[in-house]
């Protein structure tokens, strides 16, 4: 895994600028530690930040190709192939030369072989800019999911790009301003896509390429969700799944570095880390290692709440026994969650306020960061409850029917909510409600429709596209941010394509055929379990219910706002503020209580040391 920059100008000799380019790349120096790299050309700069998985000694990139002294095509490139062996068979019947082992090459040569066609026979993760010498032309490219981020800035006479918003941020020529779009973006629960937080920034969309010449920029789809029509029964189903799922994890098994995966006890973590045993104790190279969180003293006064039932510990104890694991669990406490290194870091990973999820974000990047000193790739199970039908708002039908996003109607709302403390004028401006309503029907209009479906089979699989294209993208730009500042690569088996595009087909009674959550999932994999893990209710990551951690927040949230300090003004409502600090912790810090004071802060954090100016 790594990061990416470059900048693009046909109206300059970008090799005078070198320094700019080097320091967009430097602060990709986290998702890449281990090599970095600059490769130029007269209208290109293009940067290259590494973190060595396959090929340790020979994928230093920028890399190029060249035939007969002449350099062809340079690429850099962040991510992983798990067909590379497959495809550099191919390509070498073609009659391609490789002088690495790396995936990296691979796309490289598989450009050259099929042009702009190539991200079509990638299976994998991906970001990565092209440039091509002989054409005098910039392909970006993202992967189908838009597990990997890749960002663009349009400037003067071409475009800048990199796999955070910080590495264009980096250049002098691009200014730190917000509009009310891209404050919609960090305050609503729902990912745009292309749309990014600062103005003049955009995504790639996944399953996209953005092509940049001297006419101009274009953009062109080569993959999207389609619907089929589904003629599997369910054994078939069941044994397709199965059938597909082993041969993902083994792919994604392989690297020259150590691997482990991410346990939470639940069905989909549990799936995952059942099959990596499998496979890895077949090659005689087990025991498969295994990573977990909790919080110190929690299971001893953990109380229930609507979504967690009971903590993950038993659960995630109990499959690392049964598949004989190499169980870590990383124990966390309030401290380390509100340590101000640690949130400046969490915020300098995200490069936007860190909105809905809370703690999840410090203890997602303090269980990185413990994982990493001994793994450095890791196996999650993001995806699964979007394609096969996790979540409570699958089963709620004033949720499915609500006419809006489902995870945000009321009973799921309140979990991604955080705007008790804005000032009424500002919300008046963000007119958020609107705003949803049009990205809602945006979505809809995407949605591929089967000939002849009933209605509730459409809904439903409208209701599953639109948890794939517009919520999960949330959980990944987590994943990937919390991970990379730790310098640790997290792969998603659940979002291989062709599970994807098998799954989001299978008619939504056979997927609760057993009139559960996950149905289909829990009986491809249910044999794999302790029953206990398998009958598990479905859990989402844990969260602190340490009144002290509230307490902090309202602490720090008290000392910033007693100063007056101009990053608030105009944002945030000083009344509501005030009775904010001075009420009362309970006995439990429930985390859709503190949504309100996690948001104030970290846009206060945010405007400050990001030198934000509101353009509006």
């Amino acid at each position: 895994m790594c990061g990416i920059a470059g900048w693009v100008d046909f109206s300059r000799d970008l090799t005078r600028h070198t320094a700019t380019a080097e320091a967009m790349t430097a602060t990709m120096s986290r998702r890449g530690p281990d090599d970095e790299g600059l490769w130029q050309d007269r209208h290109v700069l293009l940067g290259h930040r590494r973190l060595s998985v396959i090929d340790l000694e020979g994928g230093h990139q920028p890399m190029a190709a060249e035939e007969d002294g002449r350099t062809l095509a340079a690429l850099t490139f962040c991510g992983e192939i798990y067909n590379y062996r497959e495809l550099r068979a191919e390509l070498i019947s073609y009659g391609h030369e490789f002088r690495t082992r790396s995936d990296t090459e691979v796309a490289l040569r598989a450009y050259l072989q099929w042009g702009d066609g190539f991200a079509q026979r990638l299976n994998g993760m991906f970001a990565m800019g092209v440039w091509d010498v002989r054409a005098q032309e910039l392909l970006l490219v993202r992967d189908r999911l838009g597990v990997k981020p890749l960002y663009y800035h349009p400037i003067g006479g071409g475009l800048l790009f990199g796999s955070e918003p910080k590495a264009i941020l980096a250049h002098p020529g691009v200014p730190r301003r917000v509009g009310l779009d891209g404050m919609r973006e960090f305050l609503d629960m729902v990912k745009t896509p292309e749309r990014a937080v600062f103005s003049g920034m955009h995504e790639v969309r996944p399953g996209h390429l953005v092509r940049l010449r001297r006419s101009g920029l274009t953009k062109h789809r080569y993959w999207a969700i389609e619907a089929r029509e589904h003629t599997d029964d369910l054994d078939t189903t069941v044994a397709t799944v199965r059938g597909l799922l082993e041969d993902i994890v083994g792919r994604q098994l392989l690297a020259d570095v150590p691997v482990c995966t991410l346990l939470s006890g639940g069905l989909d973590s549990s799936a995952l880390t059942a099959l990596a045993a499998d496979r890895l104790t077949a090659a005689g190279t087990g025991p498969v290692r295994s990573f977990s969180v909790a919080f110190t003293g929690a299971e001893d006064g953990f109380r229930p709440d609507a979504v967690r039932g009971a903590p993950d510990r038993p659960f995630a104890a109990a499959l690392a026994a049964h598949v004989g694991a190499e169980h870590t669990e990383v124990l966390l406490n309030s401290a380390e969650l509100v340590a101000d290194p640690v949130r400046a870091a969490v915020l300098r990973a995200n490069d936007q306020p860190p909105a809905f999820w809370g703690d999840m974000w410090p203890s997602l990047f303090l269980l990185c960061r413990a994982i990493r000193e001994r793994s450095t790739v890791a196996l999650s199970g993001e995806g699964a409850d979007e394609l096969f039908g996790g979540y409570r708002w699958f089963f709620n039908q004033a949720a499915v029917h609500a006419g809006t996003f489902p995870w945000l109607t009321p009973g799921s709302a309140r979990y991604f909510g955080g705007l008790g403390l804005l000032a009424d004028e500002l919300k008046d401006k963000l007119d958020l409600q609107t705003n949803r309503l049009a990205r809602y029907h945006e979505a809809l209009a995407e949605v591929p429709v089967l000939p002849g479906e009933d209605a509730l089979e459409r809904r439903m699989r409208e209701v599953t596209y639109l948890n794939l294209t517009r919520f999960l993208q949330t959980l990944l730009d987590r994943k990937d941010r919390m991970s990379m500042a730790s310098s640790l690569e997290v792969r998603v088996p659940f979002l291989d394509h062709r599970l994807i595009e098998y799954v989001f087909n299978v008619p939504w009674a056979m997927k609760v055929f057993d009139g559960r959550e996950k149905g289909l999932l829990r009986a491809a994999v249910g044999d794999l379990l302790p029953e206990a893990v398998r009958d598990r209710v479905k859990t989402p990551y844990p969260a602190t219910q340490d009144p002290a951690y509230e307490q902090a927040l309202r602490d720090e949230l008290g000392e910033l706002t007693d100063g007056g300090e101009r990053p608030i003004a105009g944002l945030l409502d000083p009344e509501r503020v005030k009775q904010a600090v001075r009420r009362p912790t309970g006995h439990v810090s429930q985390p859709y209580d503190r949504g309100s004071l996690e948001m104030a802060l970290w846009m206060t954090r945010w405007f400050s040391e990001y030198d934000v100016t509101l353009d509006y």
